[in-house]
């Protein structure tokens, strides 16, 4: 039989343009969302290098590993990748070394790419600045992680910020932070995201027309609009 919330993962349809549709509702209504759903998709740690930075887009993953004796690449994985493709790459959380620079930064956004999640840092962030490319990551650091990482695998669901991130999911990034949204569940996170934004817009409406907050949060359930539902 399964869950409720699987019932309705498997009658959801497809929607290709969920990403961006997510995307404008904003990180923390769909975090709400995800906490209605009981999905755990909040990459705590991750943050943009610079707060006007947004991204949306389905994963492409990279899983990095320490570099072995015979020294691995660190990838040329963005050659095959497709405009609007979100580039996210697993370095184990590491600060000491990056996998992400100006030349990436270079043809990721000449390829068309809606921007690169790290777990770990990256460097050459005022390139990323200039050409308006989003990276989220842990932070800058200037040392290169060739000959002290290499990848270890592509396309493989990987952890980021302490959430599980396979190829196609959608993520979504903003000044906020970032979340993931899993392929199999964008239907019923977007239905429930939207749900929740309406309801707060209602309550500042409510309030905007002389209504006091205790009473607009009470007329449109504000206490439990992210609480868990089976």
């Amino acid at each position: 039989m399964g869950t409720e919330l699987e019932r309705r993962i498997r009658g959801a349809m497809p929607d290709d343009d969920l990403d961006q549709r997510l995307a404008a509702l904003g990180t923390a209504t769909v975090s709400d969302a995800l906490d209605r759903l009981g999905i755990h998709g909040t990459c705590l740690g991750i943050a943009a290098i610079d707060p006007a930075f947004r991204l949306a887009g389905r994963a492409r993953t990279v899983r990095y590993g320490p570099a072995g004796v015979t020294k691995g690449t660190v990838g040329d994985f963005v050659d095959g990748y497709t405009p609007g493709t979100v580039a996210v790459l697993d370095n184990l959380g590491r600060l000491d070394c990056t996998v992400w620079g100006d030349i990436l930064t270079e043809c990721a956004y000449r390829g068309g790419l809606a921007g690169t999640v790290i777990d770990g840092v990256c460097r050459d962030t005022a390139l990323c600045r200039t050409l308006g490319y989003p990276v989220f990551a842990r932070g800058a650091f200037m040392r290169t992680g060739k000959d002290r990482v290499q990848v270890e695998d592509v396309d493989v669901p990987v952890s980021i910020g302490g959430v599980r991130i396979a190829p196609g999911d959608i993520v979504i990034g903003d000044a906020d932070g970032v979340v993931v949204v899993p392929s199999e569940c964008a239907r019923v996170v977007f239905e429930a995201a939207s749900d929740i934004d309406e309801r707060e817009e209602r309550i500042r409406q409510a309030v905007r027309a002389g209504s006091s907050l205790a009473e607009a949060r009470s007329a449109f359930g504000y206490h439990s609009l992210q609480s868990r539902q089976s």
